[in-house]
């Protein structure tokens, strides 16, 4: 069966039921005021018969019957009940609208009202059963000498009942119409705005959506018009470290504010961030139903491995150029050699060769010996080579200490810190350039700093360098690049450190952050070399 015949039936069957129950009730109502209405008719007109001056006389008289059957009948026909039967107090009869049963011993009890009681109730007589009033009579002295009963036969008030029926049925036809009509038009109503689909077809495209939504490797996060959180796939969950308490809430209360910024602007955009310590690459759209703008949708695809490629990628390309300037050199000073020893100056090219000395080896310089963290130490020799052959001296102070300690937030940090001051020494055009680092470690603490003879960093950038997305290189805030220091600040607040930024002794900027010692099962970070 469709869901818009179960509705429909569902609906008919609730309103005929509220019909034949309010039918029911209404029948109930009017019967028992009918019978009410009778009740205070035949209490009047039994206490009227009592009290009637004519009818107690008349007990005192040989044949009462001939004064009170007249009276009887008249009142009979005059408040239209029954029968007025009066009775002595034998319960013979002196009224009856049958005559012929007058002095007849009446056919039900008279104890009731001969007790000085007054009797209403149905009972079953000459005439039929009948709803009826007994009430005693009583004398100048007061005391009982008979009764006045007073009835109305159950089939009257049936008929009286009977009468009022149809325009009440009437009325309950057409609220059942009305209602049927009604069911109809919600059962369509609702057809219609589920798309004419059935339940089975709702929920498999329920099922469908949810494993499409919560399956796609990539992030989605869906606000409605006010901003406020309405779906969060597992992968966004993942990706911004949200869990399900976050649907319903503001955006801009559990996310980042960059992230939030692309929610609530209503232009599309398509921008690099960062979140937590990962980079991801952030799309948005307007979300429209019936070309009405109900919200925004926001894509998420991760690029923290993306961005650690190109990273490498960039020191490949360093060391490329590096062992290439090598090649070349080590290719002049054989030329050299070669010419010397054709030439017969055999101790010309010997002194060559020791003036010469090993500039061809990997690192022209040695690592501190307190510096125990392989990674980091593999780091800093590979950027001592870079540097050389652009030129830089790269310093590493020799009291420098620091051992493993399990994750790879130092090599991290000191990676971007390189980075960065040899780009900033090498933009600023100077032949001297010098960059020098120290490491330490305490119970407390690591400590890394990175000193340059760069330009510095402007007093006005102070405030924005740690910004996601915020770069001097360009003058700002960019789509690709930015993300390096802001990456090293939330690392530093992850470890309970921080970082500060001042101007060197050797002329540029000076970079010192410090890393609480690390905890077990703490999520490793973005590894850039």
């Amino acid at each position: 069966m469709s869901l818009r015949s179960q509705l429909f039936l569902l609906q008919l069957a609730i309103v005929l039921i509220i019909v034949a129950v309010a039918g029911s009730t209404a029948v109930a109502m009017q019967r028992q005021q009918i019978r009410e209405q009778y009740e205070d008719r035949m209490v009047g007109v039994a206490q009227s018969v009592a009290q009637l001056p004519s009818v107690i006389d008349a007990f005192d008289e040989t044949d009462p019957s001939k004064t009170i059957q007249p009276i009887a009948d008249l009142i009979r026909q005059s408040t239209g009940v029954t029968y007025v039967v009066v009775t002595d107090e034998d319960g013979i009869r002196y009224s009856h609208p049958n005559p012929e049963l007058i002095g007849e011993i009446v056919s039900t009890d008279p104890s009731i009202p001969l007790s000085g009681k007054t009797f209403v109730g149905t009972q079953t007589g000459t005439l039929g059963k009948s709803w009826r009033v007994k009430v005693p009579i009583l004398d100048a002295d007061g005391s009982i000498i008979g009764t006045a009963s007073v009835g109305t036969l159950e089939s009257e008030l049936d008929a009286d009942l009977y009468e009022d029926l149809p325009r009440l049925l009437a009325w309950l036809i057409v609220a059942a119409l009305v209602g049927s009509a009604g069911a109809i038009w919600i059962s369509r109503l609702v057809w219609r705005r589920i798309y004419r689909l059935e339940p089975e077809e709702i929920a498999s495209l329920l099922e469908t959506r949810d494993a499409m939504i919560h399956g796609i490797s990539e992030g989605m996060v869906a606000v409605d018009e006010h901003h406020r959180i309405a779906l969060l796939n597992d992968e966004a969950k993942r990706l911004l470290e949200l869990d399900d308490d976050a649907t319903g809430r503001l955006a801009a209360d559990v996310m980042e504010p960059a992230l939030a910024q692309l929610l609530t602007d209503p232009a599309d955009t398509d921008e690099t961030v960062l979140s937590g310590e990962r980079v991801l690459l952030a799309r948005t759209s307007g979300a429209l139903v019936d070309d009405k703008r109900v919200g925004r949708v926001m894509i998420l695809r991760d690029r923290t491995e993306l961005y650690q490629l190109l990273t490498d990628l960039d020191g490949e390309r360093d060391a490329t150029q590096a062992l290439r300037a090598q090649a070349h050199e080590f290719a002049n000073r054989m030329h050299t050699i070669s010419g010397l020893l054709e030439l017969g100056r055999t101790q010309q090219a010997v002194d060559f060769i020791s003036r010469s000395g090993h500039g061809g080896s990997l690192v022209s310089g040695s690592i501190a010996p307190g510096i125990q963290d392989p990674d980091a130490a593999s780091l800093l020799m590979t950027k001592s080579t870079i540097a050389a052959e652009k030129g830089i001296t790269l310093t590493i102070d020799e009291t420098s200490a620091l051992e493993p300690d399990g994750t790879t937030d130092v090599v991290t940090v000191l990676g971007i810190l390189l980075d960065n001051a040899m780009e900033a020494v090498t933009g600023s055009g100077r032949p001297d350039g010098q960059v020098v680092v120290h490491l330490a470690a305490d119970d407390d603490a690591v400590r890394i700093t990175v000193a340059d003879n760069g330009p510095g960093v402007a007093p006005e950038d102070v405030d924005g360098i740690f910004s996601s997305g915020y770069s001097t290189k360009d003058g700002g805030h960019t789509g690709t690049r930015g993300f390096g220091l802001a990456l090293v600040d939330r690392i530093a607040r992850r470890r309970s450190g921080q970082v500060v930024v001042d101007d060197s002794e050797l002329g540029g900027a000076e970079f010192t952050v410090w890393l609480a010692p690390s905890l077990a099962g703490t999520r490793p970070p973005l590894r850039v070399p």
